[in-house]
């Protein structure tokens, strides 16, 4: 297990909450295994002999019996699609090492994960948030600063609440005006951002980050209130809080940002490719999730307005 973690993180370059997923969907597999193979799981000999095989009859039908046990627990289709994947990725990585004569994940079907419509604001509510922001920004405090900024740069450029945590003072161009971030599987992307974002940001360096900034801040371009590098809690709890402001808004956070902005850009005409490309997604499938979004409001317009709707 030790080795297969050191796979994931350092040659497949996921996440370390990734990682950690993956490890327990595997880890629950072969507590499955063993009590499949055990001919008797109450007697400590049998089990202990059963051990020593190794992965020996982990094939195509014990992986279906973990997941149709799963099932009969109550797990969702999204959690039984993700530790089929995770079960996968497990018996090819073990029979390309020699732990497996063959990979049985090949044969292994999965549920297609319930694609569930974004949540999202509207144009008008997405400007009203933006103005909540710069009322509590001009009150010069440097939270306020910094929330009416992480918030500016979130809309505008949809980035993954991980990624602007991650983000440096470095990472930020503002010639350019695009931002460096570093995304899914360590690939690096150039974001764009507007005028709005980039005064926002002006006036969280100049006046906002100096009061708060330690020894310990380093380059992070998100302080938290003791200096250290922002994390994603904290930046949660701000857009909850901060959307909450907005009368009649969903409650959203961080994603429903990213959800928003994507939804925004193709409603003003951006096409999927361009969207794509500044959401830092691996498939053309995953943006088109945002076309349903737009398709739904459409369709809710049109029964409000057209005489031939009803």
């Amino acid at each position: 297990m030790a080795d297969y973690e050191d796979y994931l993180r350092d040659e497949r370059m996921l996440s370390q909450h990734t990682t950690r997923a993956y490890i327990g969907d595997v880890v629950s597999l072969l507590a499955f295994l063993h009590g499949v193979n055990a001919d008797d799981a109450g007697d400590p000999s049998a089990h202990d002999e059963r051990l020593d095989t190794g992965l020996d009859g982990l094939g195509v039908g014990v992986l279906r019996a973990w997941l149709a046990r799963q099932r009969e627990e109550g797990r969702s289709r999204t959690t039984l699609a993700r530790r089929a994947a995770s079960a996968r990725t497990f018996t090819a990585w073990a029979h390309r090492r020699g732990l497996l004569p063959s990979d049985p994940g090949t044969r292994l079907a999965s549920p297609r994960p319930h694609r569930r419509l974004p949540g999202v604001l509207r144009a008008d509510e997405a400007a009203e948030l933006m103005r909540v922001g710069e009322v509590g920004a001009d009150t010069g405090h440097p939270v306020a600063l910094r929330d009416h900024a992480l918030i500016e740069l979130l809309y505008a450029t949809g980035v993954r609440i991980s990624e602007l945590c991650g983000l440096d003072i470095d990472d930020v161009d503002f010639d350019r005006r695009v931002v460096r971030v570093l995304g899914k599987g360590r690939k690096q992307r150039m974001v764009p951002f507007g005028l709005p974002s980039e005064r926002a940001l002006r006036s969280w360096l100049r006046r906002g980050r100096p009061e708060v900034a330690t020894a310990d801040s380093g380059a992070a371009l998100f302080l938290g209130v003791r200096g250290k590098r922002v994390d994603p809690r904290t930046v949660r709890r701000v857009v909850h809080d901060a959307v909450a402001a907005v009368p009649g808004a969903a409650d959203i956070g961080p994603h429903g940002l990213r959800h928003s902005a994507a939804t925004h850009m193709l409603d003003g005409g951006a096409d999927l490719r361009s969207v794509q490309e500044l959401l830092g997604h691996a498939t053309l499938a995953t943006t088109q999730l945002y076309t349903h979004v737009t398709v739904e409001r459409l369709k809710a317009i049109h029964d409000q307005t057209h005489p031939r709707a009803q």
